[in-house]
């Protein structure tokens, strides 16, 4: 059998890196098992849904490396989920209910306060066809619920083990509404079955619809896939994930400046045996993911642990992994400038503050100036390797009488304008004499 996953977000807003650990976790088990990955657009709120957010999606996703064999989109398969209905109908395990929202918020406030739990009492099945006459010429359309079968659903998890679920605990899920659109249930069973999906991955807020859907695939004559539901992503302190915060959004994170391999990297590995560590590659990922090591505790998002592995992520790329985005950036040097500043950028985009103190203009900042027109005298002639650094310091130490950070800190500031940052042994033949002359007089160069 041919593993065939899903990816089933809704285009009604951006993806955030709760929905990018579901479609990479689908991604990942795909490319392992040799399987495919479809993306299902959940487009049935025609309000809220857009186009734009659709193309959102699919720009995040390819950001992130993730591909996909198949696109559907449920707004152009209505056809598939009429027949459905259909067919339930036909085996009387759809059936019309009258009530209004208000009156079952009043019968689950009632059951609450009984001490009863707030399960739909199938007061509709008890309607005769005159009752139904009526209540239609009053006006009331009917919504449509799944009758469910009263006895206990069985699965083996993919990632949470042995589950059962008692349907009847359960309301009779609503698959119609009164207004003839679809609600999740229906549409996402019926793609699954036409789509030949064999396992069906996401969050565990989903494990107690499981059991209403594996009755579902059984009424509509289909074995159901595989289930394995992950834990959810929370704070760092522990709540719940807000989907306003743009720090967890795939275009937040990228406007940011923070790597796709790191957002792969971190949202692959929080909540699993593995260590958090950055991955140079998709591959990498791949050979090492397992369902079996995910936990079933909360997998707890951190920004700052995010961006403290993008900065390592970035120390470990070769130059031919970016060489054409810093090239688009305007920042040349090649593979030498790289190496020699790689090891102190948090994000890509800073590679332009140290082409700007190799290439120039910059204006120094002079904190000792009679020590840098001292030391400007004592430049050696190019060319400059690693070595010229100390020959150059050591002159300047034995002419001055600075040492340590007396001597360092004002030669620093005055070549780069910057108090940290790579080592002026590597930076200062990338600089070269003309410029670290102007330098340390004063000039902007």
């Amino acid at each position: 059998m041919s593993v065939a996953v899903r990816f089933a977000p809704s285009p009604t807003g951006r993806l955030h890196a709760g929905n990018i650990r579901t479609a990479l976790l689908n991604w990942l088990f795909a490319r392992k098992t040799g399987g495919r990955l479809l993306l299902r657009l959940d487009d049935t709120d025609r309000e809220r849904s857009t186009e734009e957010f659709a193309r959102g999606i699919e720009e995040d996703l390819t950001w992130l490396g993730i591909d996909w064999a198949r696109e559907v989109r449920q707004s152009e398969r209505f056809d598939l989920y009429d027949a459905a209905v259909q067919t339930l109908k036909r085996a009387g395990r759809l059936y019309p209910a009258y009530e209004t929202p208000e009156e079952l918020e009043l019968k689950r406030k009632r059951q609450l306060a009984r001490g009863r739990p707030p399960v739909y009492d199938r007061a509709a099945l008890k309607l005769t066809e005159k009752d139904k006459a009526r209540l239609e010429t009053e006006g009331r359309k009917p919504h449509w619920r799944f009758k469910l079968e009263t006895r206990d659903v069985v699965w083996d998890d993919l990632v949470r083990g042995r589950q059962h679920v008692d349907a009847a605990s359960l309301s009779d899920p609503v698959l119609v509404r009164a207004d003839g659109t679809y609600l999740y249930t229906l549409p996402s069973v019926v793609d699954d079955i036409d789509l030949g999906i064999t396992h069906v991955i996401r969050g565990e807020d989903h494990v107690v619809n499981t059991a209403p859907q594996i009755q579902l695939f059984e009424a509509l004559g289909a074995a159901n896939p595989a289930f394995g539901h992950h834990s959810l992503l929370v704070t760092a302190d522990g709540q719940a994930l807000s989907k306003r915060d743009r720090s967890l959004a795939i275009e937040g994170l990228r406007e940011y400046g923070i790597e796709s391999l790191a957002v792969a990297s971190y949202v692959a590995t929080i909540g699993t045996s593995d260590p958090i560590a950055p991955h140079t590659s998709l591959d990498e990922l791949v050979q090492s993911f397992d369902l079996s090591k995910l936990s079933r505790a909360p997998a707890r998002f951190d920004p700052a642990e995010l961006r403290a592995l993008n900065a390592k992520l970035l120390h470990m790329l070769p130059f031919s992994a970016i060489a054409s985005r810093l090239r688009a950036m305007d920042v040349g040097g090649g593979q030498e400038f790289w190496e020699v500043v790689r090891g102190n950028l948090a994000r890509l985009d800073e590679a332009r503050l140290w082409w700007r103190v190799a290439e120039g203009p910059l204006q120094p900042v002079i904190e000792d100036r009679e020590l840098c027109h001292k030391a400007a005298g004592l430049l050696p002639p190019e060319p400059w390797d690693e070595a010229t650094w100390f020959t150059w310091s050591s002159a300047i130490k034995a002419a001055t009488g600075a040492k340590g950070r007396a001597l360092f800190q004002p030669l620093r500031l005055a070549l780069t304008g910057e108090e940290q940052g790579p080592e002026l042994k590597h930076l200062l033949p990338l600089i070269g004499r003309r410029r670290a002359a102007a330098r340390l007089e004063g000039h902007t160069a």
